[in-house]
């Protein structure tokens, strides 16, 4: 088990370096004068050379990208342009409410599809299975920005439970994590039920209960672990994206998070936060599928033996 860890985070290393270099290409191949973007048409020549000198792209693109890698190295990505903060510390204060977020929108997903797709799979056609898929479908269907103000209508509005926006206590996580869970539900749910369907059909299952099990330990012990491949899979990817869909579900609940930090950024052209905050959110992705791949070799032993 210690080697394969040890060879999945070694192959960290050129997965986060292909990353980070096609975030410094997108950004700075982007066609267009960055600097005019940022200042205007309009801005004095003087000016725009002083912004072009401080984000150094009066230098040749190969040496950008040299010192673009040793900031990265120092934990340096360069300063705000209006806060004149370093970007570093902004994300930081911003990052842990988008984690709190995410974690609470996977919780959700994952109370809410763990037992509807177990129901499904076990009472298959009937009116439990056509319920649950109906509910899944629909989760799937409603994006974020559509059910972000109709819970806040019914539920911060009409009935006055729950606050609109703000990060506060728990009352506030409510809504966005239930914005943000409905969808990943949705399809977790789903993969849930066809991958239990497939494990129950299996001879050992039939052998489990021929010994005489119950049906809770043949589900629970022997069914459901064996179901949870393609799950995880799913579950690794879709954490990843909750991370990039923050930004439209902490900009509707006014959440101080990465997601919401990096739109406004990009509204206020400030363009090394911009590079900061996309960085920053795609290293969160590799990790989260490298976590994955690990928690495949814990679920499945044959993996890591492989």
């Amino acid at each position: 088990m210690a080697r394969y860890l040890l060879r999945r985070l070694l192959l960290l290393l050129p997965v986060a370096w292909g990353v980070s270099t096609l975030v410094f290409l997108l950004i700075h191949l982007t066609p267009g004068d960055p600097v005019e973007v940022m200042l205007g048409e309009t801005a004095l020549p003087a000016a725009k050379e002083a912004l072009r000198h401080s984000l150094r792209l009066d230098q040749p693109l190969p040496e950008q990208y040299l010192q673009f890698l040793q900031g990265l190295v120092t934990g340096d990505l360069g300063t705000s342009l209006f806060s004149r903060e370093p970007v570093l510390t902004r994300i930081v204060k911003a990052l842990p409410a988008t984690i709190e977020l995410a974690v609470a929108g996977l919780a959700i997903a994952l109370i809410i599809a763990l037992p509807l797709g177990i129901l499904a799979a076990v009472r298959q056609d009937t009116g439990l299975d056509h319920g649950s898929r109906f509910v899944a479908l629909l989760g799937v269907s409603i994006p974020n920005f559509v059910l972000g103000p109709l819970l806040i209508l019914a539920f911060a509005i009409q009935l006055d439970w729950l606050p609109v926006s703000g990060r506060g206590g728990f009352s506030h996580l409510v809504l966005p994590a239930l914005t943000l869970g409905m969808a990943l539900a949705g399809i977790l749910s789903r993969m849930v039920r066809a991958s239990l369907l497939e494990v129950l059909g299996q001879d050992y299952i039939r052998a489990a209960r021929a010994k005489g099990l119950s049906e809770r330990q043949v589900i629970l012990r022997h069914s459901l672990m064996a179901a949870l491949i393609p799950v995880i899979t799913i579950l690794g990817l879709q954490f990843g994206a909750l991370l990039a869909g923050t930004i439209i579900t902490e900009t509707i609940f006014a959440w101080p998070g990465l997601g919401r930090l990096t739109l406004e950024a990009i509204h206020a052209r400030d363009y090394p936060l911009v590079q900061g905050c996309v960085l920053v959110i795609s290293f969160g992705y590799v990790i989260v599928n490298a976590m994955t791949d690990m928690v495949y070799a814990y679920v499945d032993p044959r993996i890591r033996y492989g």
